[in-house]
């Protein structure tokens, strides 16, 4: 088992605590899984001392805080190590006073051994042994999980449950949430003979009876005519597309208006559908919605109850810095509300973005927070500042809105593009902007000759017509491959083979299919058999109307929602600090930043002497303040 593998299987047990969007990880990573108040203090926190060794691992532990000390980001790193490993002390020593028993502890690790087949205690030993740890260090890291699991349960249990008020706000603001499946109302005919399914087809679009031939033809329902579901009130009852298979559901619901299916094969049968009534999805009622709304709106306040009690161990902190090296500035970045935002809080958002990570891995640190400084922060710190005035705003326009401060900024939005919708322009223009996506491929089923001489593939492709393909190229001497069902461009087909298949214009004729030119292929020339060839299909707006609908509709919403999101905010003239941090920090990290010496710059030609170049800042390089508590 390698280490980072081995890491995980060791963090499987730790809890991690949702707050605001952002996982924050209380319970130690890697760094914090050497805990053994043992080491060079770096900091203590309310008297509890965090060690450097600590504070290194947690950065070598995570890929991205690894990735560079120097610099401006590694600058933003080291703070957001320091003010993790401030909140996972915090909240560590908040939990003390719950009980955990040895039998608890006891039956975590056994389910942990068991699930990562180290049952053996030799492999658990060298496993523990791989990250620095012993079954006690282990066992002590697992208690500390159990009891923060504890005590976030019981913050919860201890929120008053939604009322009806905070219920009904929700549902207002999210009824897209809440819909009813669309359904059909409907009949079948289903057969296991194609040919049979044909002649039913010709006769059903002929004006024969659809309940009097699945009657008499249909393997399913024909007690019933064919209905797809129990007939009601002199009327099939509507069935979701689940009701059907799959190829067969997507051609009867594409029926909006009503009518006949083509025979659709599925599963070795036969399919017809006529749609009697299209029923389109539709909100569900309060009352039938108000169990999932509450499901929701108490896990949003049960989340936020979290939230409020991470910050209240953070207010009125005490830390004390140990080694200069590691002593941080987090300064107040925005004002809202009368409440300051951290600078660790952007870096938090900033670490933790997916497209960060990729873009560490594309391009150099320096380049990386150039970009990230004028792109990603800006965004960050507009998004926090949103979070925190949106209980304001909410409470001033009486909206019954609970949940985190992320989570009442999203319905704050939702009630801002409450009024929202679209046009048949909008839409029209939606589709026209988007017209591949609504085009089926071409497709068809292939079968390949292969031969190395170009004479013996011409000379069998103006032989065959009629018969099996497979027998009658392999006795002149050609390899078959048999493709299968190929659709243009999938990757199955060279894109030789494929322009042959989809591109050309002169394919022959020849048994139950077609036969494509010759076509060279590396040192070897190729003729394919095609059969059941159908070409791209590009499906007209009327019959992607209801599809793009909800899509161009979300657009709108999130539009609408956004910019009266930004009004609201505007209006509690909120502080972006966000330049003057960024200039404050480039110039420190840039002071701290070792030089190095001027070196004559002899046989250089023109160049003449050569000035010294400063280099980024090693980790620790320079001593800052401690940072504020929230407020």
């Amino acid at each position: 088992m390698n280490k980072k593998k081995l890491v995980n299987v060791l963090m499987g047990v730790l809890a991690l605590l949702l707050v605001v969007g952002m996982a924050y990880q209380f319970t130690p990573n890697l760094g914090s899984l050497f805990n053994k108040q043992t080491g060079t203090p770096a900091l203590t926190v309310n008297g509890t001392t965090v060690t450097v060794e600590q504070l290194e691992a947690a950065k070598r532990g995570n890929q991205v805080l690894s990735s560079t000390d120097t610099g401006v980001l590694g600058d933003d790193f080291k703070t957001y190590v320091v003010a993790q490993q401030i909140d996972q002390t915090l909240v560590s020593n908040a939990v003390k006073d719950i009980k955990v028993s040895r039998g608890d502890v006891d039956a975590k690790v056994k389910e942990v051994r068991a699930q990562n087949n180290l049952t053996d205690n030799k492999a658990w030993t060298d496993a523990l042994q791989g990250v620095g740890l012993t079954d006690s260090e282990y066992r002590k890291q697992v208690r500390q999980s159990l009891a923060i699991e504890r005590r976030v349960d019981e913050i919860k249990k201890a929120v008053p449950t939604a009322t009806d008020a905070e219920l009904q706000a929700y549902y207002d603001l999210n009824q897209e949430k809440y819909q009813t499946d669309a359904r059909i109302q409907g009949r079948e005919i289903v057969v296991s003979d194609k040919a049979k399914a044909a002649d039913l087809l010709k006769q059903l679009r002929g004006g024969a009876d659809f309940a009097q031939l699945a009657g008499a033809n249909s393997t399913e329902f024909k007690d019933r005519g064919g209905a797809l579901g129990p007939i009601e009130n002199g009327a099939p009852r509507p069935v979701a597309q689940v009701a059907l298979p799959s190829e067969v559901g997507a051609a009867a619901f594409a029926l909006k208006d009503g009518g006949l299916t083509d025979v659709v094969e599925s599963g070795g049968k036969f399919y017809i559908v006529k749609v009697e009534k299209y029923l389109a999805p539709s909100a569900k009622p309060f009352a039938e919605a108000k169990s999932d709304v509450a499901t929701a709106v108490n896990a949003s306040k049960q989340n936020a109850a979290v939230e409020a009690w991470v910050e209240g161990l953070r207010k009125d902190a005490k830390i004390e810095f140990k080694d200069l090296n590691w002593k941080v500035e987090d300064p107040t970045v925005a004002t809202v509300a009368g409440q300051n935002v951290r600078y660790s809080q952007v870096i938090e958002q900033v670490v933790n973005n997916q497209q960060f990570a990729s873009l560490l891995q594309q391009v150099p640190a320096e380049q990386a927070s150039q970009l990230v400084n004028g792109i990603l922060k800006p965004q960050v710190v507009q998004q926090i500042i949103q979070g925190y005035a949106a209980p304001t705003i909410a409470e001033r326009l009486k909206l019954n809105l609970v949940g985190t401060r992320q989570e009442i900024a999203q319905g704050v939005a939702a009630y801002g593009a409450r009024n929202a919708k679209v046009t048949d322009a909008d839409l029209q223009a939606y589709y026209t902007e988007n017209k591949a996506q609504f085009e089926s491929p071409a497709s068809a089923t292939v079968s390949e000759a292969s031969f190395k001489d170009q004479a013996k593939a011409v000379a069998f492709r103006g032989s065959f017509t009629r018969g099996d393909f497979v027998s009658a190229a392999s006795k002149v001497g050609g390899t078959v491959s048999e493709r299968g069902a190929v659709t243009a461009g999938d990757g199955k087909l060279s894109e030789e083979l494929n322009a042959a298949v989809f591109a050309a214009k002169s394919l022959k004729d020849a048994a139950d299919g077609s036969l494509s030119d010759v076509v060279k292929v590396g040192d070897r020339y190729s003729v394919l058999y095609v059969t059941d060839l159908k070409p791209a299909e590009a499906k007209t707006f009327a019959q992607v109307r209801d599809q793009i609908e909800p899509v161009v509709l979300g657009q709108k919403k999130s539009s609408e929602g956004q910019t009266f999101l930004d009004a609201q905010v505007k209006t509690l003239k909120p502080t972006d600090n966000l330049k003057t941090v960024l200039a404050a920090q480039e110039k420190r990290v840039a002071a701290a930043a070792p030089k190095t010496p001027a070196t004559p710059a002899k046989d250089s030609g023109a160049g003449g002497k050569t000035d010294g170049a400063a280099t980024d800042a090693t980790p620790g390089g320079s001593a800052t303040t401690a940072p504020p508590a929230d407020k």
